[in-house]
């Protein structure tokens, strides 16, 4: 049983090169409320479509202008009674900096078999292997 409509969301697995010239890194977020590392995601605003949102929450939360890349799996999940889907992009990041918020405190760039590692949840988990299995543009 659930209450209410669905939450929606969308958010990114935002990469960059690696600064050895090497590889990608992986930006991952945490978040003190739950205290865990997740990629970047929040709900759509009114009116909001989720190209805009992922954009949106991928520069609130990382302080990263991005450039959006291929879709990803979506994640459907349950938080507290209401079932919440979540629209996810691989995307490149572009200019920022990153500011830590009472929402968002730390902002870590790893190596993709060192973000799996960190990650929390293990649908992150398989939206990181789906991203990373991608070619690089």
């Amino acid at each position: 049983m659930t209450d209410g409509p669905p939450i929606l969301a969308a958010g990114c697995v935002l990469w960059r090169p690696a600064p050895s010239g090497q590889g990608i890194e992986i930006a991952l977020v945490h978040r003190p409320k739950y205290d865990d590392w997740s990629h970047p995601k929040g709900k759509l605003k009114a009116g909001e479509s989720v190209e805009a949102c992922a954009l949106r929450e991928v520069l609130e939360e990382t302080g990263r202008h991005c450039e959006l890349g291929p879709r990803l799996p979506s994640a459907h999940y349950t938080v507290a009674g209401r079932p919440k889907h979540v629209t996810y992009w691989s995307a490149r990041a572009l200019s920022g900096t990153f500011s830590p918020t009472k929402e968002i405190d730390a902002l870590l760039w790893l190596a993709p078999h060192a973000a799996r590692l960190r990650l929390t949840q293990p649908r992150d988990r398989a939206l990181l292997d789906a991203a990373v299995a991608l070619p690089l543009p």
